[in-house]
C-alpha cells in the first residue's frame, strides 16, 4: 500500500467528503481513521492534522454536513436577494444539480441512534424550513398554507431522487417546474 499512498497533504473537506461517502454506503460504524486513510490512500496520521478523534470527525462532519448541504443555500446572499418565486426555483435547480439531498437519508438514520446526529438532523430541518416558510409568507400565503408548501417542498427534495432512481435529468426538470408552478399558484 505504501507505494499508492498520496504523498501531498489532504485537506479537512476531503477527509469530511470521504466520511460522507463512507457513512453513505457503510453506516457511522465504518467511518473510522484507518478506513477514510485507506480511502484517500494516506497514512492516518494525516487525519490528526485536523480532528482530535473520531468523536470530533463525527462532530465535524455533522457541521460540515450542515453547511455544506443547506446553509450554503440558506445564508447566500444572492439567493436571498432574489423575487420569491425566483428564489424557490434557484433552490430547487441547485439542489438538483449539486444533488444537496444526497445525504440526507443517512444522517437522519444515524440520527435514530446518535443524539447529536439528531440534533443536527433538526436544525438543518429547522433551517430550511423556516427558509421556506419565510418564501411562502412573501408569496402572500396563510399560516396553513405556508407549512403545507414549505413541508412538502422540503420532503419532495429530500426524497425524489431516491424514490424515484430511473428519472432522467428532463424529466426531473419537467416535473420541478410543476411542482414550482403549483405550490406558488
Amino acid at each position: 500500500m505504501s507505494d499508492n499512498r498520496r504523498t501531498q497533504r489532504v485537506s479537512k473537506s476531503e477527509w469530511l467528503e470521504a466520511a460522507l461517502e463512507v457513512l453513505e454506503h457503510e453506516g457511522v460504524d465504518a467511518v473510522r481513521v484507518q478506513r477514510l486513510a485507506r480511502k484517500l490512500q494516506i497514512s492516518k496520521s494525516g487525519f490528526y492534522w485536523h480532528f482530535k478523534d473520531r468523536k470530533d470527525l463525527l462532530t465535524q462532519l455533522l457541521d460540515y454536513w450542515t453547511h455544506e448541504y443547506t446553509e450554503v443555500l440558506s445564508e447566500n446572499e444572492l439567493l436571498l436577494s432574489l423575487e420569491p418565486r425566483e428564489q424557490l426555483s434557484q433552490i430547487a435547480r441547485l439542489v438538483d444539480l449539486h444533488n444537496l439531498e444526497k445525504y440526507d437519508v443517512v444522517i437522519h438514520a444515524w440520527a435514530k441512534t446518535d443524539p447529536l446526529a439528531k440534533a443536527a438532523a433538526d436544525k438543518v430541518m429547522k433551517i430550511r424550513l423556516d427558509f421556506l416558510r419565510r418564501v411562502f409568507r412573501e408569496l402572500g400565503f396563510d399560516r396553513e398554507q405556508v407549512e403545507m408548501r414549505a413541508v412538502l417542498f422540503v420532503v419532495y427534495h429530500s426524497w425524489e431522487r431516491t424514490t424515484f432512481t430511473g428519472m432522467s435529468d428532463r424529466k426531473r426538470a419537467s416535473l420541478r417546474k410543476l411542482r414550482l408552478e403549483l405550490l406558488t399558484s
